[in-house]
């Protein structure tokens, strides 16, 4: 059967599951149906083969037996693998949601910001609008404030214009796209940490919520809930197992009582255990890291403070980057309420899912049960056990690990997250593996997988029974490895004689360098006889010879010479004076031009003008 047959085939199965469900008023998701189908196919007490093709009786065999149990709500079993299936599907580190919320937060900026990059406009009026645009923008890129509130509009326009005025419009047009959306970003920043500056003193930021406050409230309040829930497990877990313990010492004490429902419901508890481990521990985290945030933003804060210090103008050099650290900062808060809100999410939607507790087993049911019965807890069981080793003569074909001979021994990879394999497999009890015993057995491929015993457990443990109650209990993030490996382990069960013996392995690095010490090559050194002989040759030579040097009349013009010039200096000389003389005016009078008593006129010149030598 092809692989498209074969897809097809498990498809109509699912199909079919859901519509039988559906008619009997069980609504099922298909990842449910294909879970519980694949761990039907796997469980080898339904003799079902993985290599061989179903016949239409196995299928409807298979069809049958997972309506039944997805039908069977008293069932713990069944809430175990819904927890499980609930849990791989919406369960995310925080890298990961973190990464995924800001890209849905881009992706809902993205027309803004394209609408901005876009727009080319030409008049005033649209150069208002494309402004009024990159207000909407630097808003819903905070989080800070409604858009719809008007005096937060006001506000983030105030903050704005006091680092990008209506006047730059002009030079942030004629960007490029990518130089845009990084202006935009870094807008958005400054005025994010200009309204927090304002907020801190009192002039604005009053629809700013108290992120800070919120948190140092909110993480020990949900890290106690997950803290309660855990205790929950606790308890439970001890309860069960103790009357496990009891019931198999004496069976006939506790005929009313079904031991496979009560195996059932430790493993939920378990699981359930686990899940919130894990939670706790992202609670943790982010506590941690709020209390550093909080420092880092009080310190940011007062730095700023002192350099502003009531100062008219300062320069954007010293205050710039302390507006950015608050907006990052004011960013990481934001970061820390999505993360504390999924896991009060994922603590109260995984609470539903262990119910059943109390409906199989109500408080005073389970106290009356518990009369006259030891419950340990799962420190004491180790405290017990402690000082007993294993006797590795006991065992032939086994290899044993200890932490004393074994290379990164807190690295490795515990199976049914370190309990006790042979109190699963026989037992059905969940006991506190000891972390100094591990064992890997030729016949079963676990060299990526270590199980843990219980002292008192390993040395009546039987490998054959390792898989009976391995599938209600699956280590957190592990479910669709679990089930691969079920066929890498079964596979290898049938064929035993072929598989090789399995080694631990790690992964490590190591460096050499090329020349630890300083070079030492001598250049001069020659390891060739005639050579040295043809350089002592050479010497010899030139120990008689002498070096001369004469000119000829044809060749000293052509020798290589220089010359060397000083460049004019700025003088200035003056040839023409002015200057002036001064003659004597003409003085001349003429007598007798009027006539006088005789017929005849007589004229007499007189010249009365100066001597030049004498002016």
């Amino acid at each position: 059967m092809s692989c498209d047959q074969t897809e097809s085939v498990i498809k109509k199965i699912i199909c079919e599951i859901g519509q039988q469900c559906a008619a009997q008023g069980q609504t099922v998701s298909e990842t449910l149906v294909a879970f519980v189908v694949k761990a039907a196919v796997l469980d080898p007490r339904n003799d079902f083969s993985v290599d061989q093709i179903l016949t239409k009786t196995d299928v409807q065999n298979l069809i049958q037996l997972c309506v039944t149990r997805l039908l069977d709500t008293t069932n713990p079993s069944l809430s175990t693998i819904k927890m499980q299936v609930y849990f791989d599907m919406n369960y995310a580190n925080r890298a990961e949601l973190l990464s995924e919320q800001h890209r849905v937060v881009e992706g809902r900026l993205a027309p803004v910001v394209r609408d901005i990059t876009d727009s080319r406009p030409r008049v005033q009026e649209e150069m208002e609008n494309v402004y009024r645009k990159i207000v909407s923008y630097v808003l819903l890129s905070s989080g800070l404030g409604s858009p719809t509130d008007i005096e937060v509009v006001r506000e983030v326009t105030a903050a704005l214009q006091s680092v990008f005025p209506q006047t730059e419009m002009i030079t942030f047009i004629s960007l490029s796209k990518k130089n845009k959306e990084q202006q935009l970003k870094n807008l958005a920043m400054l005025v994010t940490g200009i309204r927090l500056y304002n907020k801190e003193c009192r002039k604005g930021g009053s629809s700013i919520d108290d992120l800070p406050a919120i948190l140092n409230e909110a993480i020990p309040s949900a890290t106690r809930a997950v803290d309660e829930g855990l205790n929950t497990c606790h308890t439970l877990a001890h309860q069960y197992t103790a009357l496990l313990e009891s019931m198999q010492e004496d069976q006939h004490r506790y005929m009313q009582l079904s031991s496979f429902k009560l195996k059932e419901a430790l493993f939920n508890v378990r699981q359930y255990e686990a899940f919130l481990c894990i939670l706790l521990s992202d609670a943790i985290t982010s506590a941690q890291e709020v209390e550093k945030m909080n420092v880092q933003f009080a310190a940011t804060m007062e730095q700023l403070k002192n350099t502003v210090q009531n100062k008219f103008s300062v320069d954007t050099k010293e205050v710039f980057p302390l507006f950015v650290a608050l907006s990052n900062l004011w960013t990481s808060f934001q970061d820390q309420i999505l993360l504390l809100s999924f896991l009060t999410n994922m603590t109260n939607n995984l609470q539903e899912f262990s119910e059943i507790q109390s409906q199989l087993f109500p408080e005073e049911v389970l106290t009356s049960l518990l009369e006259g019965v030891t419950v340990k807890s799962d420190e004491e069981r180790i405290r017990e056990t402690m000082g007993t080793r294993v006797n590795v003569s006991d065992f032939k074909n086994r290899e044993w690990l200890f932490p004393e001979t074994t290379d990164n021994f807190d690295q490795l990879l515990i199976q049914y997250h370190g309990f006790c394999a042979h109190a699963i497999g026989v037992r059905g009890l969940t006991l506190p593996g000891m972390l100094f015993h591990g064992f890997i057995t030729p016949y079963h491929i676990i060299s990526f997988q270590l199980l843990l015993f219980n002292a008192e457990e390993a040395s009546l443990f039987n490998p054959s029974f390792c898989e009976r109650y391995s599938k209600p209990l699956i280590t957190p993030n592990s479910l669709h490895f679990t089930f691969s490996y079920s066929v890498v382990l079964e596979q290898s069960a049938r064929n035993a004689d072929k598989c090789l013996k399995p080694t631990t392995k790690f992964d490590s690095s190591t460096q050499t360098d090329t020349h630890i010490l300083p070079p030492t090559i001598v250049t001069s050194y020659e390891w060739n006889e005639w050579e040295l002989r043809r350089k002592a040759i050479k010497l010899a030579n030139l120990r008689r010879r002498l070096t001369r040097a004469m000119q000829t009349d044809l060749s000293h013009m052509r020798r290589e010479s220089s010359t060397q010039v000083y460049l004019p200096k700025d003088v200035s000389t003056q040839t023409k004076r002015d200057n002036s003389s001064s003659v004597p005016r003409p003085q001349i009078f003429l007598e007798g031009l009027q006539g006088g008593s005789s017929p005849t006129t007589h004229m007499v010149k007189v010249d009365l003008t100066r001597a030049v030598d004498e002016t």
